[in-house]
């Protein structure tokens, strides 16, 4: 979980139990139970997940108590554990990204995530299915009309407090508040109605990477057992609930979600993530030159940060006698009209170095402005972006221009990341400058696990099989 976030709550010196043993089941017995489990997904009518910090630490966030937790060092005196990537440029995990192909599937309809680090919807899980009972360091949310805002950067404040910014909505602009739980807040009650209705009704609940020792939430697995529906744990560590659980697998959480998918014969799709950016050009005559100030803002505002970008360059294919600049030293005179090449250098986790944008400024040019539709080029983009595997692509969502200004949005590309399941690994693209690309299109089907791996018909056959096998007496 984010350090910033465990350093922003208030201290608490009782926080459960931490650095417990981590529990490894042989390779035999392990791939038994990835067998057990998948014939209980298979056959489940509503299978709801149930999620901890275990599924982030694969994606580079340490979680709270294993053997290098966040709890667990403090405890020890020992500091914060150290973090592989940003906070803000985490990437979803393999289990993240598995949890979204098996609702896409028709096999899972609903998630309750403990974990505020935003990774499921930023894998693409549908906001409708999955309830955050702890909040998001990535949303705001309006007190009036309650508008959500997700947003490409950490959020200030945790606790439920003010931030920066107003709600957007011309009817309302109330200022926004976070929604990350303090110690001492209550459960949003829209989520935890919803978990809990989830969970009555469930045949399987799934555990995931949880130490089920934080209440209220640990008990809403349970609800599931009054209706006759089972409990199954993944974790690495014991946890109170273990007793009353149909199945518990002590393994990496990836390493098993790899192996379930592997035998329902489902592909664990790429994370494919995209950037916002706003450019803004404005300009004025003064003494037979033009003089331009050009912004680069998040489509936040101002006050947003740019949290992916580290710096951007200008240069002028046109004027080969003009040399390239950098941003901080506009604004420059120059005259018009001209063709201008920005450059946009990106920030640690990003998975290519720069992208390029062209942009011809014309100063004579009338009013023009156009919105594409949104949803439609982001899905042309992310096609595009996974069939050539290339990151650093990029297109324009809207443009305002005006005479003496112009204004665009663009969405760019800044991470693909395939998961290979053969070593439960991530892997990222190889950075080949900008805009590069693989000359071969991306495989769409599941590699080998090491587990089962089947056709559709075997599979079927196999998992009638493995059906009457745990029935046997």
């Amino acid at each position: 979980m984010s350090l910033g976030y465990a350093e922003k709550l208030s201290y608490r010196e009782d926080v459960g139990s931490v650095g417990m043993p981590e529990i490894f089941d042989t390779p035999d017995l392990l791939q038994n139970k990835i067998e057990e489990l998948a014939v209980m997904v298979q056959k489940s009518k509503h299978l709801v997940v149930f999620t901890g910090a275990g599924i982030s630490t694969s994606s580079g966030i340490p979680d709270f108590r294993g053997p290098k937790g966040v709890w667990t060092l403090q405890r020890a005196g020992k500091g914060a554990p150290n973090a592989s990537l940003p906070f803000h440029r985490a990437v979803p995990s393999l289990t993240h990204m598995a949890l979204v192909e098996l609702e896409r599937a028709g096999l899972l309809k609903f998630v309750i995530s403990q974990n505020v680090d935003s990774l499921h919807l930023r894998s693409g899980f549908p906001r409708e299915k999955l309830a955050e009972l702890h909040g998001n360091s990535f949303k705001e949310i309006c007190p009036c009309c309650k508008t959500e805002y997700l947003r490409d950067f950490e959020i200030e404040t945790v606790g439920l407090k003010d931030t920066p910014r107003r709600c957007s909505d011309k009817n309302c602009g109330a200022r926004l508040k976070d929604t990350v739980l303090d110690w001492e807040d209550a459960l949003p009650p829209d989520e935890m109605n919803s978990a809990k209705e989830h969970c009555r009704t469930a045949d399987l609940v799934l555990c995931l990477g949880t130490s089920l020792q934080i209440t209220p939430a640990c008990n809403m697995p349970l609800l599931s057992m009054k209706n006759g529906g089972r409990v199954a744990i993944v974790n690495l560590q014991a946890t109170p609930k273990d007793k009353r659980a149909s199945l518990v697998i002590h393994g990496l959480v990836d390493k098993v979600i790899a192996g379930v998918m592997s035998m329902l014969n489902l592909r664990i799709p790429p994370y494919i993530r995209t950037d916002f950016v706003q450019l803004s050009l404005r300009h004025s005559l003064k003494k037979k030159c033009v003089r331009w100030t050009l912004r680069v803002t998040s489509i936040h505002g101002l006050r947003a940060p740019l949290s992916f970008l580290k710096s951007i360059e200008v240069s002028f294919p046109e004027r080969p006698d003009m040399k390239p600049v950098v941003l901080k030293e506009q604004p420059f005179s120059l005259q018009r009209p001209f063709f201008m090449l920005l450059t946009l250098n990106f920030s640690d986790g990003c998975g290519c170095s720069s992208s390029s944008i062209e942009w011809p400024v014309d100063f004579q040019k009338q009013k023009d402005s156009f919105v594409r539709d949104r949803s439609l080029v982001l899905r042309e983009l992310e096609c595009a972006a996974e069939h050539e595997s290339c990151a650093g692509q990029q297109e324009i969502l809207e443009r305002e221009s005006l005479p003496r200004a112009e204004t665009t949005v663009q969405a760019i590309v800044t991470n693909i990341v395939r998961y290979d399941t053969k070593d439960d690994k991530v892997t990222p693209p190889k950075d080949n400058g900008i805009n590069s690309s693989s000359s071969n299109p991306t495989k769409r089907h599941m590699e080998g696990t090491g587990c089962y791996s089947a056709s559709p018909k075997k599979l079927k056959c196999f998992l009638k099989d493995k059906e009457a096998e745990l029935l046997k007496p």
